[in-house]
């Protein structure tokens, strides 16, 4: 699955990168509670696209969980996913990894890198607020 080329076209179609405004122009609920370990998770019932996060995050990982769950809901419409808070960001799972892959993508531009070539792994994730595994992850 070629998931760059999936959220370059998502981003020309809405013309936003926030994953908010994106799950506004998809029609997908958004809403927050109380999750314990889930960070956040995307579910389908009835037709109707719901993102469920956790309200106990910070505003830079619930941005990241909410365009990892978008990226569920583009790339796995019609599976339930949680997002534990102890799976790594690199995690086994293949859906895992194209739902990091997308958000990695969409909340990273290119320009950001180009801008910067001089620039280390470490110096990124300072620049970005990402953790360097997902820096390597966008790099891939």
């Amino acid at each position: 699955m070629d998931v760059r080329n999936i959220v370059e076209r998502t981003v020309q179609k809405y013309q936003t990168r926030s994953p908010y405004e994106l799950a506004d122009c998809l029609g997908i609920r958004v809403s927050r509670c109380e999750l314990g370990s889930i960070r956040g998770y995307y579910l389908k019932k009835y037709r109707i696209k719901q993102i469920i996060l956790n309200c106990n995050l910070n505003s830079a990982d619930e941005e990241f969980v909410l365009a990892h769950e978008i990226g569920h809901s583009l790339l796995h419409s019609d599976c339930n996913t949680p997002f534990l808070l102890e799976n790594t960001y690199m995690s086994k799972s293949k859906y895992e990894c194209e739902a990091n892959k997308f958000a990695v993508e969409l909340l990273i531009p290119d320009e950001i890198f180009y801008d910067n070539p001089e620039y280390t792994m470490e110096q990124f994730s300072r620049l970005t607020g990402y953790a360097e595994e997902l820096i390597r992850l966008r790099m891939k």
